[in-house]
């Protein structure tokens, strides 16, 4: 039996190295940074204290047993001396200006209230001190995009006169960004500190990874994954983002560098794959040349400064105009060096395909469409430490227009627009339209001329799941044995919070149901997210850096090291696959979730993708890949309809998934809440069957996320359509809370009997599901093979944890009551136990309970449902008489985890009984 290890230090070393090699540093005049041994450090901004780990939402939602903060790495820091009278003051005015969470989902704000400082304070911190700090917070993320105003994308006055007036005392300012994605930084050009640094948001060991930059133990390498333009308006998306009910991509493949290089090079402040070091580096093209359609780049990279440090080299392709039009830059390859010490010298080789070149043909004007083409001219690669420095290396000639590979029409636009083009003119790129190329066939026909062919049902022939894996048997014969019910029941995930896998997780697929387990189907286990895992009862876990971070590293090898370690968390949790990587493009800055994602390239996409992907299989488990595609936008994201080009739907917007189906083996998918031309994506056929399956060869499953709609195109979109679902080959329904019972009322079973959905397709969605369990951990713990054993080692108190992975669940009827009679109430106790309920709804929750103490005592009882605070109930003394407290809580899910928190001890509780007060169909929702 193989034996997996978990080394926390490993994994939190891992982590604090992404971070520092992450962190981007946009200028560093005077040698601020550095800081220099012996300084007195003056911390300006809040975001010392309150540091954001990530984003929020889905996946930011990581239990940590600590944040190293800022603060806390700079007292740790022996080489540094904190003003200790400027920390006085925030200390005192952050005791009087708490942290404001907000209230509910999305409710917190995406900044905090800042302190205002007075000249006379900075002019007193600046006589004391060396170098000034100012940090810079900010958040985002699920259901709630960034706005362009002051406390999300522009900085609030309040920030505006801090660095004002620090720059200004100060001869050494360092502006630290501690924030998800990019922000407006016009005040760079306004204020002018001396040292500007994106830190990002760096989970547990941000604060840890930061000063690992600033004191010099590790050299900043990291580069922008995006562009930073002079103001929000000069990014062609925005004018098409935000609307409630559409997004047009009018500006087609010209996303973030690719429109900037191209039209707009006066608008960017800081180009993509920008990033300075603390040492200088000298980078040449030592080779150059093609064979056998592969161009080889030889680049010698030395150290030419006087510390250690990576540097990254890029490689670029310039493409002639042709009939189609191409940006002026598009990014073929990057690779990171080794730690080079000063003086020292490493030679990159960059192996690149000229189909890598190709653009696709979605009109035809070449003669070839639905194809890639190499169109005759210049290929010309330019290779750089950043898009607008890439120099030219070597030109590739195509004489002849080249067909690299010929497909069909997928995914087309029925809705007419306007978008962008490249011409070349006397004076360079020049930006015109063109007509968008729509829809030429019929999908529906297509998709009913597709239909996999029927196969009879044979009953129980003794076949069980664990045969197929041992070879005894193929899987279509044993999933013939399935009843339709057992099909449609298949189909249909369970959560969150499903008793079949681990506790608090989102969600269970498979055997869901008590028959699906008796054909030996075990149930598989998916949990958030790109962060880090979501355990909602409190679990532990590891709180990644954020998305953008980790694209900023560049470096591939650190990504599959660091994911290797997850995959082993993962493992440890007792979960199958990570809903994760985030894969969508940053196409404007102002998605409230691009700290989940990584870039506004997809080629960087692609690459960090694959790595995550790599490191993750190392241990046997895997990555979800979302949000299957185009979810750009969070605003009425359940309703928005992308309307965009099929060019750019495969050049940028589904470049990265293929690149992490073809080269990474991604084994599992999830859909978008919206649409794409018309058609909610888990029900899109062309995207989930066409070219996932047909084109790339995926063979994995493809999920919805969390309720999504499905619809038939002209149709409003709905939470029951599953037979839309599964005919698109988008094989479960997330989640449900009785998959057995079908509580939403989906139409798989009436369309069987209707004609319109067949067994068969069931089948194929049900093949999909079966082989990716056979392929996962839980079927290794239902055969005997490992017993799931993860000996953790090393520092990590989340990574000690017993979790209980057989919670039993106590079923409350509708005003019935749990005993809580034994249950420990001294100061600072935790009761946790899990309930299952019939129907989700508001419930009236009420706690008996008696005490001896005085009238005036207060003994606050804290009921937390599913990690969530949800109710206070405060007793007073009873004089030894049962008293009651109520309060209204919200389930959402029919199994929940609960806890009680005791403030204050004294209480003998007796009871809690749960009354239905009104219920909830997600169905109607």
């Amino acid at each position: 039996m193989k034996k997996y290890t978990l080394d926390w230090n490993t994994y939190t070393e891992l982590a604090r190295t992404a971070v520092a090699e992450g962190a981007v540093l946009l200028k560093n005049d005077k040698e601020t940074l550095p800081i220099a041994p012996g300084a007195t450090v003056a911390v300006f901004g809040r975001s010392q204290f309150n540091y954001y780990k990530s984003g929020t939402g889905s996946g930011g939602m990581v239990n940590v047993s600590y944040v190293t903060s800022p603060l806390d790495a700079l007292k740790e820091c022996a080489d540094l001396q904190v003003n200790e009278s400027l920390l006085k003051v925030y200390e005192e005015w952050v005791e009087k200006n708490p942290f404001d969470k907000g209230e509910g989902w999305a409710g917190e704000p995406w900044s905090q209230v800042e302190m205002a400082v007075t000249d006379s304070l900075v002019e007193e911190a600046a006589s004391a001190s060396d170098v000034a700090l100012i940090l810079i917070g900010r958040t985002a993320g699920e259901d709630r995009d960034n706005t362009a105003d002051p406390g999300s994308y522009l900085l609030t006055d309040i920030e505006e006169e801090l660095i004002k007036k620090v720059t200004k005392a100060f001869a050494k300012t360092v502006v630290i960004l501690n924030v998800g994605n990019i922000i407006d930084m016009k005040w760079a050009t306004d204020y002018s500190p001396s040292a500007i640094l994106y830190s990002w948001q760096g989970g547990m060991e941000g604060g840890s990874g930061l000063v690992d930059v600033l004191t010099g133990k590790i050299t900043p390498s990291g580069k922008l994954p995006d562009t930073i333009a002079r103001s929000i308006d000069a990014y062609p998306s925005t004018k098409n983002f935000g609307d409630a009910d559409k997004g047009i991509y009018q500006e087609d493949i010209y996303v973030g560098y690719r429109y900037f290089e191209t039209f707009a090079k006066g608008q960017v402040l800081y180009p993509f794959g920008f990033g300075l070091s603390y040492t200088d580096f000298a980078h040449e093209v030592v080779k150059a040349a093609e064979d056998g359609g592969v161009i080889t780049l030889e680049v010698a990279v030395r150290n030419a400064g006087k510390r250690s440090g990576k540097e990254v080299v890029q490689v670029y392709v310039e493409k002639p105009q042709g009939a189609l039009g191409n940006p002026a830059r598009a990014l073929v390859a990057f690779e990171k060096t080794m730690l080079l010490e000063a003086g020292e010298r490493e030679t990159l080789v960059f192996k690149i395909p000229v189909t890598e070149f190709a653009s696709y043909d979605d009109s035809g004007a070449t003669g070839h469409k639905s194809s890639y083409v190499l169109e005759v001219g210049t290929y010309r690669l330019h290779v750089g430490t950043d898009v607008r420095s890439a120099s030219p290396a070597f030109d590739y000639t195509v004489d002849a227009l080249r067909v690299i590979e010929t497909l069909s029409e997928n995914m087309a636009p029925v809705e007419p627009f306007a978008r962008m083009k490249a011409t070349l003119g006397e004076e360079g790129y020049e930006l015109a339209y063109e007509d968008v190329p729509l829809r030429t066939i019929d999908v529906k026909e297509r998709c009913a001329n597709e239909l996999p062919a029927d196969r009879a049902y044979t009953g129980d022939r003794g076949f069980r799941l664990a045969d197929v894996h041992h070879g005894k048997v193929e899987l279509d014969v044993f999933l013939d044995q399935l009843t339709d019910e057992d099909l449609a029941c298949i189909v249909r995930g369970q959560g969150m919070n499903s008793p079949r896998v681990t506790p608090g997780t989102a969600g269970a697929f498979g055997g869901v149901s008590d028959d699906l387990e008796a054909w030996g189907i075990p149930a598989a286990c998916c949990a958030d997210g790109p962060s880090g895992i979501r355990m909602d009862i409190g679990t532990k876990a590891f709180s990644l850096p954020n998305g953008t971070l980790l694209a900023s590293t560049f470096n591939l090898s650190l990504m599959e090291d660091l994911f290797e370690m997850t995959g082993l968390e993962l493992r440890k949790n007792r979960v199958d696959t990570l809903l994760g990587p985030g894969m969508n493009i940053h196409r404007n800055p102002l998605n409230g979730r691009n700290f989940e994602y990584f870039s506004e390239d997809p080629h960087l996409t692609g690459r960090m993708a694959i790595a995550q992907l790599r490191g993750m299989h190392r241990v046997g488990v895997t990555g979800t890949l979302k949000h299957f595609s185009a979810n750009n936008q969070e605003f009425h994201r359940h309703d928005i309809d992308s309307v965009v080009s099929e060019r750019a739907l495969r050049e940028i917007y589904l470049k990265g998934f293929e690149m992490a189906v073809k080269e990474g083996e991604a084994r599992s998918i999830m859909t978008t809440y919206g649409a794409v031309n018309g058609v909610w994506t888990a029900g899109l056929y062309d995207q989930n069957t066409r070219i996932l399956r047909g084109e790339w060869g995926f063979d994995g499953i493809v999920m919805t996320d969390w309720w999504a709609k499905i619809n038939r195109e002209g149709e409003a979109a709905n939470k029951y359509d599953t037979a839309s679902m599964v005919r698109s080959q988008n094989d479960l329904y997330m989640v449900i809370s009785q998959p057995d019972a079908n509580p939403f009322e989906d139409n798989t079973i009436a369309s069987l009997a209707e004609g319109e959905l067949t067994r068969a397709e069931l089948l194929r969605s049900a093949a999909n599901i079966c082989r990716f369990i056979l392929q996962a951990p839980v079927m290794e713990r239902t055969l005997g093979l490992h017993d799931g054993a993860v000996e953790v080692i090393g520092q990590g108190e989340a990574s000690e944890e017993d979790l209980d992975f057989d919670v039993a669940y106590q079923h409350v009827d509708d005003g019935g009551s749990i005993s809580l009679r034994d249950v420990d109430t001294s100061t600072g106790s935790t009761h946790v136990f899990a309930i299952s309920i019939d129907q989700p709804g508001m419930y009236e929750v009420t706690v008996t309970a008696r005490s001896h103490a005085g009238e005036l005592a207060q003994m606050p009882v804290t009921l937390f449902a599913n990690n969530t605070p949800s109710a206070t109930f405060t007793f007073n003394g009873s004089g030894g008489e049962l008293v009651t407290q109520s309060a209204q809580v919200f389930f959402l899910n029919q199994h929940n985890y609960l806890s009680l928190f005791f403030a204050l001890g004294g209480l003998e509780v007796e009871d809690m009984t749960f009354k239905l007060s009104d219920s909830f169909h997600m169905k109607n929702v």
